[in-house]
C-alpha cells in the first residue's frame, strides 16, 4: 500500500489491490483512474517494459505517455510465458481483489488467463477485459488499434469537423480517445464490482467493448442518421452542423465560433458594434438564407474583425451575450487557465527525469479523500523485490 505522509488521508480505494497486467492505454488509464483513488495497483510488466514506456512523446528518451498513465502504480517484471514467473502472478492474483487487462482471447488462452480460468483459481477476483470488439468476437477483429475503434465507433468524423475546404482539418481528440472514453466506463463498472465483492466475498468477470463505449457516447449527428434524417457519406463536411461557424484567428490564437439562429447572430452584431456590413444580411439568413456565398462573405468580413481580439475577452464578453464562442486552447494554455487553476485540476509532482510537472487530475473533488498525485510512473521493475509482500 502507498504510505502517507504525516498529516494526510489514506485514498477511498486505500487497502484494495489490483493487478494489472493491461500493456495499452485503454487498460492502463483504468489502472491509473483507480489508483489515483488510492488503490494499490501492481503494473505486471514484461520484460524490456509495457510497450507505452516505447511510445511518444519522449523527453531524455524517457515516453511521457507512459507517466501520464502510470502514476500512484509499482512496477514488477514478468515474464508470464514462464512457468516460475506464471506462478508469481497466481500468487499476486491470491492476494488482490481485482486484475485489470485489455489483451485479446487468445493471448488469454495461451496465458492460461481467459475468463474461465481466472475465475476458476481465483473466484473472489474481479476481472476486467477490455477489448475493442467484446469477448467472442472474430479472431480478425480483435487486433484492431485505436483508429479502428474511433472509426467503428462513429466518432472519427468529429475529425475534420466544420472546416471550409480551403482550410486544413482541424486536429482530433488524440490517438487513445477510445481507450480514455473506454477506460472510465472499466473503471465504473470494476468499482461496483469491488462494491459487490465486499458484501459477497465473490468476483466477477467484467467484459468490456471499446466500440460499444463509444455508441454509448452517441451525439447528435448519429443520431440523425439513426434517424434517418441525414445520410453517412465520405464527403469531409457531410456531418458539420451548419452555418459559418468555425475556427479563426485572433490576435494571440484562435476562437470557435458556433452559429445556427437568429438568437445567435444578433448576439454577435451587438458584441462587434452592429457594423455596417453586418447590416447586409437578414436577421434571420443562419435559418432561411444560409447559402454557400453568405457563409463564404460572412467568413472574410468577421475573420478581419476577430483578427484583432484577444480569445479569452472577446470569448468570455461573447457567451455573456450569447454567442456560442470558445477559445482554441493548446496544451500550454490550459495549466494557465483560470478555472483549472481556481480549481487546482493540475497537481504538481516531481519526477525524476521531466522535473517538476504539472498532471492533469479529475473533474471534481472529495472533501474526506482527495484525489493526488502521490508518486510518478515508477521505473521498470522499481517492485520486484517487494514482490513477496505485495
Amino acid at each position: 500500500m502507498t504510505a502517507t505522509r504525516p498529516g494526510e488521508t489514506l485514498g477511498a480505494l486505500s487497502g484494495i489491490t489490483l493487478i494489472e497486467i493491461a500493456e495499452r492505454p485503454a487498460g492502463e488509464n483504468t489502472g491509473k483512474l483507480l489508483s489515483d483513488f488510492g488503490a494499490t495497483v501492481i503494473k505486471v510488466e514484461r520484460p524490456g517494459g509495457a510497450p507505452t514506456r516505447h511510445m511518444g512523446p519522449f523527453k531524455n528518451g524517457e515516453s511521457a505517455l507512459f507517466a501520464f498513465l502510470n502514476t500512484n502504480k509499482k512496477s514488477v517484471v514478468l515474464d508470464l510465458a514462464s512457468p516460475e514467473d506464471r506462478a508469481t502472478l497466481d500468487k499476486l492474483l491470491a492476494r488482490a481483489n481485482g486484475l485489470i487487462d485489455d489483451h485479446d482471447e487468445a493471448w488469454g488462452a495461451r496465458h492460461g488467463l481467459t475468463s474461465a480460468e481466472v475465475a476458476a483459481a481465483h473466484p473472489h477476483l474481479v476481472h476486467c477485459a477490455i477489448t475493442p470488439f467484446g469477448q467472442g468476437a472474430p479472431a480478425e477483429w480483435q487486433n484492431a488499434r485505436s483508429i479502428n475503434v474511433i472509426n467503428a465507433g462513429g466518432w472519427a468524423y468529429h475529425s475534420p469537423s466544420e472546416m471550409p475546404h480551403e482550410k486544413p482539418p482541424l486536429k482530433g481528440a488524440g490517438r487513445f480517445l477510445p481507450d480514455y472514453e473506454s477506460a472510465i466506463d472499466a473503471a465504473m463498472a470494476t468499482l461496483a464490482s469491488l462494491h459487490r465483492q465486499r458484501r459477497t466475498g465473490k468476483g466477477q468477470f467484467i467484459d468490456l467493448s471499446e466500440v460499444e463505449v463509444q455508441l454509448n457516447r452517441i451525439d447528435c449527428v448519429l443520431d440523425r442518421m439513426v434517424a434517418g434524417d441525414a445520410d453517412p457519406s465520405d464527403e469531409r463536411t457531410a456531418y458539420d452542423m451548419g452555418g459559418p461557424g468555425t475556427s479563426f484567428a485572433c490576435k494571440d490564437g484562435h476562437i470557435y465560433l458556433f452559429m445556427t439562429t437568429k438568437g445567435h447572430w444578433n448576439g454577435l452584431r451587438q458584441l462587434m458594434g452592429d457594423p455596417d456590413w453586418a447590416k447586409e444580411f437578414r436577421e434571420d439568413w443562419l435559418e432561411f438564407d444560409c447559402t454557400k456565398d453568405n457563409v463564404v462573405r460572412f467568413r472574410e468580413k468577421f475573420s478581419e474583425w476577430i483578427a484583432g481580439q484577444e480569445k479569452l475577452a472577446i470569448t468570455e464578453a461573447a457567451q455573456k451575450g450569447g454567442v456560442a464562442m470558445v477559445p482554441v486552447n493548446t496544451a500550454a494554455d490550459l495549466p494557465q487557465h483560470e478555472q483549472f487553476i481556481h480549481r487546482g485540476f493540475f497537481q504538481q509532482a516531481e519526477h525524476p527525469v521531466f522535473g517538476t510537472v504539472s498532471y492533469p487530475t479529475v473533474s471534481y473533488k472529495m472533501s474526506a479523500t482527495p484525489v493526488r498525485v502521490v508518486s510518478p510512473a515508477p521505473a521498470l521493475g522499481a517492485h520486484d523485490s517487494e514482490v513477496e509482500a505485495l
